[in-house]
C-alpha cells in the first residue's frame, strides 16, 4: 500500500511544502522513501557522462557533469558524491557557454575564501574539495549559475585497480553513497549528503571503457548491464565497452578486466614534465613497478598451525539488507553467519580464537581469545547463531581499540578479519588506529554491499598488512574470505627489502612507503622519481629480497629507463597521490607534535603535482569581463543515489545510539528543519553561503522513521506551524515507533531450508573429522541404515563418516571448492593420522553408495 502525507514547515521564515511518499510493502519488500517538493522543482544536474581508459592495471576517468539552471534566479548547486578511495583528482574545469575556466589546486582555507568572494561579487566559482573524514567522499559547489544558463564541468582522476581472488582487476564507479555513521565523539565535522533512493535520482548516467594492455584480454565482465565487448586489434590487447542504456542507480558500476599472464612484473619509466624544474618530482622520470613475486611451491604447501584468529563482525542495523540485488532473501548478516561457520570449521587445532561485534556498542563471545577446541567451537557457533543486525550504528573504533588492548598470545601471530558494510563518519581515525597497531597484527578487512566506503575496506588491510575484499551483487561472500583465510595461513613474509640496480649518473628516491606484507599471487606496486642523466640504452634492476618460513628469497626485475610513450603524467601523478596520502597519515599521527612543515609539504606537492588532497581544494572563477549576477542566490542541493533497497524494516539501519554523519552536519553551522536519523530522505549539505547573499534555503530532513533514543528536540530557532498527518501511522513514526512491526515480522517469510553444503559441514567436528549420526545421513540424502551397512567392518565410525563427507564435497560441490578446501585439508590430515586400514576399500564403497566416482588421490589420503 502507499500512503501519502503532506506536512507543512515554516523555514527560515518562508513557508514550505513537502510530500513524503512512504510504500508500505509486505514480504521482502522494503520502505522506499522520498522527498518532491510541492512544485516538483527540477533538480540542477542534467547527466553524467564517463569515458574510463585502463592501461594494464591503472585507470584514468575522466567524468563530465552537465548542470542547468532552470530557475528564474541564481543558483548554487552542490553535489556530494564518491570516488574511490586512493584515486588521484587531477583535473577540475568548467565550459559556461563558449568560456573555459581551468581550476587551480589550492590550499583549502584559500579556496574556500576565493570562492566565497567571487559569489560575493555575482561572479561564477566552482569548488572541488575531498571530505576532512573521509578520501572517498568529495563535494563539489557549482556557484552563481545565472537563470537558464547551462554549465559542464570536467573532472578527472586516476588509481590503481586492486587484484581480486580470480586475478581479475577490479574497477569501481561507486554510484551509491550511503549515509556515513558518525561515533558519538568522533573527531571533526561531517559530510552533508542529498540522498534519495535510487529510483528517483534525476539525472542520467552513460559510461564507456577503453582497455589496453601489453598482454591479451580474456573479458570483461560487470554485475551491471554491458554492451558487448568489443576488440580493436587481431591480438586482443585492446577493446572497448559501454554501459547498456537504462542504469538505475541502484549499484555501482563495477568492471572486472582479466588479461591473459596476469601474473607477469613489469616496469613503466615516465618521462618528466617539460615545463617543470629538473630535481623536482614533477620534472624528473618517475618509474611504476609492478611486483608479483612467487614464492616457493614447497613452503606454500604448508600450512599454518598456529595464530590468533580475531573476527569483527557488523551487526548495525544496515547488515539486514539483502545481499545485492538479487531477489533471494540472504542478508548480509545471515551470509556473515554462514561465513563464520566455514571460517570456524577451518581453523587448525592449536591456535586461539575470538568473535565480536559491534554496533552502536560492541561485544564479545569470550573475554580473551581461547584456545580452538571441539567445546570452544560449539560454544562460539551458538553464540553465531543468535546474531542478528540489531546493534544500531556502525561504532567500530571502540572494539578495535578493545581487540588491541589484549596482549598477543606467545607464538601465535594475531590476523584480524573485519566484516562491515563500511559506511562510518571517521574513516581517517579508524585507519589510524590499524596503522598504530600495524606491528602486532594483520588485519583482513570484506566491504559488504553496494556504497561500502572503499577508503576504509583498503585502508584497513593496507596499514594492517593484509588484503582487502569487496562482496557486491551477486558475490557471495564464502569464497573470497576463506581466500583471506589462505593468506593469513600463509606464512607470514618478513624482512623485506627493495634495492636499485641503477647506472652511476641515475639516483632513486622511493615515493611508496615500504613494503611490509607479500601474499601469494598478490601485486605490490612501487613508485620511484629518477634523478639524472642516463644513456638511452641502459637498463635497471630492481630485487625484492625476503625471508618466508625461514627460507630466503629474492625476485629480480629487470627495465629499461627509456620512457614509455603517450603516458601523459600519470605515473607521476599516481606516484605523487601515494606520496600525499603517506604524508598526509604522518601529519595525523604528529598533530601538536610539529609545526606544520609536513602539511606545508602535502600542500606544495599537491600544487605542483596537481593532485587533490584532504588540505587542498581545486577553484575555478570565471573572471571575464561579464556584468556580475544578479539577484538572490538560490542553493539547491544535488540528491545522490542511496542503496536501501532490500533493508528489512524489522530492525531499523541506524536508529539508535549516535547520530549519522548527515545528522552531525544538519546541528552544525546551519540550522536544521528537522533531525534526520536515517538520513533516506533529504538532508542538506555544503558549507555556509556569504552573510552578504540573501539566500533561500531548502533545508528539507523529515524523519520518517524516527527513534526513541535519538530524542533530539526541533531547534528554538525553527517555528513549527503544522504536522498535517493524514493518519495516526505517520505520528506513531515520528514519536519513535513502529506501527508495521508486527505485520512484517508476520508476513516474513519462513527460513528457506540449510544450504546441504552448510548443513554438511556444520556436522564436523574441530578435529576434522565427521561422525556417523543420523544427521549426517541426511545431509547426504541417505537414511542411517543406507549409510552404516556398506561400511567395512574394519574400519571405525568416525574414519567411514569423513571419507563419505570428503566424498560428498568433491563429488557434488567440486563448483564451489574454494569455500570448503581448508575444512577437507583438516579432515584429510584426520584421517591420515588415524593410519586407518582399509582405505581404498571405503572410497570405493563411498563412491557407490553416493554414485560418485571420486579418485582417493584427489582426496588427499
Amino acid at each position: 500500500m502507499s500512503m501519502m502525507y503532506s506536512i507543512v514547515i515554516l523555514d527560515h521564515g518562508r513557508i514550505t511544502s513537502l510530500y513524503v511518499l512512504v510504500n508500505c510493502c509486505t514480504g521482502a519488500k522494503m520502505n522506499h522513501c522520498g522527498l518532491l517538493t510541492a512544485k516538483k522543482e527540477p533538480v540542477p544536474l542534467k547527466s553524467i557522462e564517463v569515458e574510463l581508459e585502463v592501461r594494464d592495471h591503472v585507470a584514468t576517468l575522466v567524468s563530465t557533469l552537465l548542470y542547468e539552471n532552470k530557475e528564474d534566479k541564481p543558483l548554487e548547486a552542490v553535489f556530494v558524491f564518491p570516488l574511490p578511495g586512493d584515486a588521484a583528482v587531477c583535473h577540475f574545469s568548467a565550459k559556461i557557454g563558449q568560456t573555459q575556466i581551468v581550476a587551480e589546486v589550492k590550499e583549502k582555507q584559500k579556496a574556500h575564501e576565493e570562492y566565497d568572494d567571487a559569489l560575493s561579487s555575482g561572479q561564477q566559482a566552482f569548488l572541488l574539495e575531498e571530505s576532512d573524514q573521509s578520501p572517498d567522499i568529495f563535494s563539489l559547489s557549482v556557484g552563481s549559475l545565472p537563470p537558464g544558463e547551462s554549465a559542464s564541468i570536467r573532472l578527472e582522476y586516476i588509481t590503481e585497480l586492486a587484484v581480486q581472488a580470480d586475478d581479475g582487476l577490479r574497477f569501481c564507479l561507486p554510484a551509491v553513497l550511503n549515509p556515513r555513521y558518525q561515533p558519538q565523539g568522533s573527531e571533526g565535522g561531517s559530510v552533508q549528503v542529498t540522498s534519495v533512493p535510487a529510483s528517483l535520482v534525476p539525472y542520467s548516467l552513460s559510461f564507456s571503457a577503453r582497455v589496453f594492455s601489453p598482454r591479451p584480454i580474456s573479458k570483461v565482465e560487470s554485475k551491471c548491464s554491458l554492451d558487448p565487448l568489443q576488440y580493436l586489434n587481431t591480438e586482443q590487447t585492446q577493446a572497448t565497452v559501454k554501459l547498456a542504456a537504462g542504469h538505475k542507480f541502484d549499484r555501482d558500476v563495477e568492471l572486472l578486466i582479466y588479461y591473459k599472464d596476469a601474473h607477469q612484473p613489469t616496469a613503466v619509466v615516465e618521462a618528466g614534465q617539460a615545463s617543470a624544474k629538473p630535481g623536482t618530482l614533477m620534472g624528473d622520470p618517475v618509474v611504476m613497478l609492478s611486483l608479483y613475486p612467487e614464492f616457493p611451491q614447497a613452503v606454500m604447501s604448508s600450512v599454518a598451525s598456529c595464530g590468533e584468529f580475531v573476527f569483527l563482525i557488523d551487526r548495525s542495523g544496515s547488515m539486514d539488507c539483502r545481499m545485492g540485488n538479487s531477489n533471494k532473501q540472504d542478508t548480509r548478516i545471515g551470509s556473515a553467519r554462514d561465513t563464520l561457520l566455514l571460517l570456524l570449521k577451518s581453523l587448525p587445532m592449536g591456535c586461539y580464537f575470538n568473535i565480536y561485534s559491534f554496533g552502536s556498542s560492541y561485544q564479545h563471545i569470550f573475554p580473551k581469545s581461547v584456545e580452538y577446541s571441539e567445546k570452544t567451537m560449539e560454544e562460539a557457533l551458538k553464540k553465531v547463531e543468535e546474531m542478528g543486525a540489531n546493534l544500531g550504528g556502525t561504532e567500530i573504533l571502540k572494539p578495535l581499540k578493545h581487540i588491541y588492548s589484549q596482549p598477543c598470545i606467545p607464538s601465535q601471530p594475531r590476523q584480524l578479519f573485519v566484516f562491515t558494510d563500511g559506511e562510518v563518519g571517521n574513516t581517517k581515525e579508524v585507519i589510524n588506529l590499524v596503522r598504530d597497531n600495524s606491528g602486532s597484527h594483520r588485519c583482513f578487512s570484506f566491504g559488504i554491499g553496494e556504497g561500502a566506503s572503499s577508503a576504509l575496506i583498503n585502508g584497513l588491510a593496507k596499514e594492517g598488512g593484509g588484503h582487502a575484499q569487496f562482496i557486491t551483487g551477486t558475490d557471495r561472500m564464502q569464497p573470497k574470505v576463506m581466500q583471506s583465510l589462505r593468506f593469513a595461513l600463509q606464512p607470514a613474509v618478513v624482512d623485506i627489502s627493495v634495492t636499485w640496480d641503477l647506472p652511476k649518473a641515475v639516483s632513486v628516491t622511493v615515493l611508496s612507503p615500504p613494503i611490509t606484507t607479500i601474499f601469494q599471487g598478490q601485486r605490490s606496486l612501487v613508485y620511484a622519481q629518477l634523478t639524472g642523466q642516463s644513456p638511452e640504452v641502459a637498463e635497471g634492476c630492481v630485487t625484492v629480497k625476503y625471508s618466508l618460513a625461514g627460507h630466503p628469497s629474492q625476485n629480480q626485475l629487470h627495465f629499461s629507463l627509456k620512457p614509455a610513450e603517450d603516458t601523459g603524467l600519470t605515473v607521476h601523478r599516481l606516484g605523487a597521490g601515494t606520496l600525499i596520502r603517506s604524508l598526509e597519515m604522518e601529519e595525523r599521527e604528529r598533530r601538536g607534535q610539529q609545526d606544520g612543515r609536513v602539511k606545508q609539504k602535502v600542500v606544495e606537492l599537491s600544487v605542483q603535482s596537481g593532485v587533490s588532497s584532504s588540505f587542498t581544494a581545486f577553484i575555478a572563477v570565471n573572471k571575464s569581463d561579464r556584468k556580475a549576477i544578479q539577484g538572490p542566490l538560490l542553493r539547491r542541493n544535488v540528491p545522490a543515489p542511496m542503496m536501501m533497497m532490500g533493508c528489512c524494516v524489522p530492525g531499523y539501519p541506524r536508529l539508535y545510539g549516535a547520530p549519522s554523519m548527515a545528522d552531525s552536519m544538519l546541528m552544525g553551522n546551519r540550522p536544521p528543519s528537522l533531525a534526520n536519523p536515517l538520513a533516506m530522505t533529504s538532508v542538506m549539505m555544503g558549507r555556509a553561503v556569504p552573510q552578504s547573499l540573501s539566500t533561500q534555503s531548502y533545508d528539507f530532513g523529515v524523519p520518517v522513521m524516527g527513534s526513541r533514543k535519538m530524542g533530539r528536540a526541533v531547534p528554538q530557532s525553527l517555528s513549527m506551524q503544522s504536522y498535517d498527518f493524514a493518519a495516526p501511522v505517520m505520528g506513531s513514526l515520528l514519536q519513535g515507533s513502529c506501527p508495521f512491526d508486527n505485520s512484517f515480522e508476520a508476513a516474513m517469510p519462513k527460513q528457506p531450508r540449510r544450504d546441504p553444503l552448510l548443513q554438511l559441514v556444520s556436522l564436523q567436528k574441530a578435529s576434522g573429522c565427521w561422525l556417523l549420526e543420523p544427521a549426517l545421513a541426511a545431509a547426504l540424502g541417505k537414511t542411517s541404515e543406507e549409510v552404516e551397512n556398506p561400511k567395512p567392518s574394519a574400519v571405525n565410525k568416525e574414519v567411514w563418516a569423513t571419507i563419505l563427507a570428503l566424498i560428498w564435497l568433491h563429488g557434488f560441490k567440486s563448483d564451489v571448492q574454494d569455500e570448503w578446501e581448508l575444512l577437507a585439508m583438516k579432515a584429510a590430515s584426520w584421517l591420515c593420522a588415524q593410519k586407518a586400514p582399509c582405505v581404498t576399500e571405503c572410497v570405493e564403497a563411498g563412491n557407490a553408495l553416493l554414485g560418485c566416482k571420486v579418485q582417493k588421490d584427489s582426496l588427499g589420503i
